[in-house]
């Protein structure tokens, strides 16, 4: 099942700790309306800017899996609301200015950045259908959560 032109269900589904333990990592309908409105609003512009093809390095957890990789049963992954990615070849610090700059997203985490390797890291980035925050936060080891991005 697509998403949106360039993202499937498969991609926002796939787990290897639910493949290990025989978790059920299925979305119910409303979860599956979340992530085609999250593909739609974020990573399809996203993709469309820099023209580079991409997957998900986590998109959708059940309850169980968050359970089981030690997140809690409200994250956002768990809603559909959120996607963890990142773009072959594309600095993630670029990434996040991008995505802040161009587009409406309810939290972006710049996570585990490290200014002198480009490749570090990931985006964190969820969307809600309406009352987006905007909140934008970097991820660092051992100084946890900041507001803001690194300049």
């Amino acid at each position: 099942m697509r998403l949106s032109p360039h993202f499937t269900l498969k991609e926002f589904t796939r787990s290897q700790t639910a493949d290990r333990h025989g978790i059920d990592n299925s979305p119910n309908d409303a979860q599956t309306e979340r992530m085609k409105i999250l593909c739609e609003n974020v990573l399809e512009p996203v993709r469309e800017h820099f023209g580079k093809s991409f997957s998900p390095s986590s998109g959708f957890r059940c309850e169980e899996l968050c359970l089981k990789i030690g997140s809690k049963t409200t994250s956002q992954h768990a809603k559909g609301e959120a996607v963890d990615f990142e773009i072959p070849g594309v600095d993630n610090k670029e990434l996040a200015f991008w995505i802040v700059d161009n587009l409406e997203f309810d939290q972006l985490i710049l996570e585990y950045y490290k200014p002198e390797d480009p490749d570090s890291g990931w985006i964190h980035v969820s969307y809600k259908g309406e009352g987006n925050r905007n909140e934008v936060l970097t991820m660092t080891k051992g100084s946890g959560y900041s507001f803001g991005l690194p300049t």
